[in-house]
């Protein structure tokens, strides 16, 4: 069993003990953990995201100190789909990217490397319980929205359903939005599909929503690949992982280690539950969560991740999504 997450046999005082410790250390202003230096700069300035996204349990995982080697964090807030402009503009110094923005941003100047795991794609074409729309084929020249254009999860989904003979751009109404304003969108019945992501698609689902399509499943379909589809995961600019190399090495290893800890334990989705949004009136959206949400934190981090991530900027050259590829590697594996 992995070590130092309470088990689910525990006695309820000792996991709501627990829960009250994490979620403290979740809400809390940024903290600083003592430690041994094993980094140049004097803290690290991690992104620390929004509550009710799939990364927002990480920092009550990290912070509990789920393996032996601990680095001094400051956990820094922000608005929603910023981080990448927070890392260039020097506000953080590690925040979640995906391969074709690392891509972008290294060929607009800004060398940016990914060197720790964070998530596989998690998106899904979602449409009214009662809809008879039953495959994404079936939404043509109909209104979708989804997140902004310039969005990793938005240019993947470009890409998956270009490999099934389908054309985000030509084939649909398309509507940007954040996710919550598309959400809206959705329940008003102003729009007939969302194309959204974790958790929001698990509380529509359990809601009486229908899940008619997932982006990976595309993906593989189009290209005959069973490994999963790469979303992205945390990066920082090169000056400050070669600066940094033996934290960036520690901090890759604590992001495996919690993601290994949510695979082999998925009750922790259901014990952080409102860190995913989810209401604790809701059972039905808290058991979902437990049962979809586990195989979307990554695992593994490998020369293997390496090879999906070029597979991915291959396909957005080819797509007109990338003019090219960087001359320098966008992952590093440590």
């Amino acid at each position: 069993m992995p070590r130092h997450y309470v088990p689910h046999t525990a006695s309820a005082t000792t996991r709501r003990t627990f829960l009250r410790k994490g979620l403290t250390l979740a809400a809390a202003a940024p903290m600083i953990i003592a430690t041994h230096r094993v980094f140049a700069d004097e803290n690290i300035r991690i992104e620390q995201p929004n509550i009710g996204t799939a990364g927002a349990v990480w920092r009550t995982l990290l912070d509990k100190g789920i393996t032996s080697a601990r680095l001094p964090a400051q956990w820094v807030g922000g608005d929603p789909g910023q981080s990448q402009v927070q890392l260039l503009a020097g506000a953080i110094d590690v925040g979640f990217f995906g391969p074709i923005g690392a891509a972008e941003t290294d060929l607009r100047g800004k060398d940016v490397v990914i060197f720790a795991p964070g998530l596989i794609n998690h998106g899904s074409w979602i449409v009214k319980g009662n809809s008879s729309i039953k495959t994404p084929y079936d939404l043509k020249g109909k209104r979708i929205a989804t997140q902004p254009e310039t969005t990793e999860t938005y240019r993947q989904a470009r890409l998956a359903a270009g490999l099934v003979g389908l054309d985000l751009r030509r084939d649909y109404q398309m509507i940007f939005g954040p996710p919550t304003a598309n959400l809206a969108l959705f329940e008003r019945g102003d729009v007939d599909a969302v194309i959204t992501i974790e958790p929001i698609s698990t509380r529509l689902i359990a809601n009486g929503a229908k899940e008619i399509a997932r982006v990976r499943d595309q993906w593989h379909q189009g290209t005959n690949d069973a490994r999963p589809l790469f979303l992205g995961g945390q990066g920082c600019t090169r000056a400050w992982f070669d600066r940094n190399r033996a934290a960036a090495q520690t901090l890759s290893k604590l992001y495996v280690e919690a993601n290994q800890q949510i695979r082999a334990r998925p009750q922790i989705l259901g014990d952080l539950y409102k860190l995913l949004g989810a209401p604790s009136n809701d059972q039905k959206v808290i058991d979902l969560l437990i049962k979809r949400m586990p195989e979307i934190y990554a695992t593994e981090w490998s020369p293997s991740v390496k090879g999906d991530a070029d597979r991915i900027l291959n396909m957005a050259v080819k797509d007109g999504v990338l003019r090219s590829k960087p001359s320098s590697p966008i992952l590093e594996i440590l």
